[in-house]
């Protein structure tokens, strides 16, 4: 049974998620790439503002394609998270709590989201199309010259994702696998 989240994510609430759980995530969150993660690390180290409040927010590494009449937004289907490798630490540390993608994140994203409390959510690729029916209104934030990669602000419902690694450091990756393979001895 899917468990019901509204983003914004407290740290607390965000520490109640577990690997392997599967959540309805409703609320807002913000899109960015990797070139929109670069700028927004850029900005940090200038000590400069941030065109978003990253505290408690989730930010979905997605690039949607342009939204057909009568759409919020186009096919939005998960990138690969390992791309944002280099800047999560960075945004954890100011207080992101969420994290959409797919595939493995390094030991220094992991170490991060352990000391201050974050997730990583994974959604399935190959199924933009049906993800974004949860977008309910998207609105371009920042760096619209990025086009794709511009980050925006989503309002979503019932976005279908699974806790990959918890703010524990447990793996859906790791435990999935030795879990798998124990029934197979």
């Amino acid at each position: 049974m899917a468990i019901k989240v509204t983003a914004p994510l407290s740290r607390e609430d965000a520490r109640k998620l577990k690997s392997g759980d599967s959540v309805l995530l409703s609320g807002v969150i913000y899109t960015a790439r990797d070139a929109a993660h670069k700028r927004l690390c850029e900005l940090v180290a200038e000590g400069k503002e941030l065109p978003l409040d990253v505290k408690d927010a989730i930010i979905y590494f997605v690039g949607p394609t342009p939204a057909k009449p009568g759409q919020a937004i186009g096919s939005a289907g998960p990138t690969t998270a390992y791309r944002m490798d280099a800047y999560s630490p960075t945004l954890i540390r100011e207080g992101l709590t969420g994290m959409i993608g797919k595939g493995k994140r390094g030991p220094e994203v992991i170490d991060a989201m352990k000391e201050c409390g974050c997730v990583y959510f994974g959604a399935i690729g190959g199924a933009g199309a049906l993800l974004s029916s949860c977008v309910k209104k998207a609105e371009i934030i920042a760096y619209e010259d990025l086009g794709a990669e511009a980050i925006r602000r989503l309002e979503i419902e019932d976005l279908p994702v699974t806790v990959i690694i918890d703010a524990e450091g447990n793996n859906l990756y790791e435990t999935g696998r030795k879990a798998y393979l124990d029934t197979v001895k």
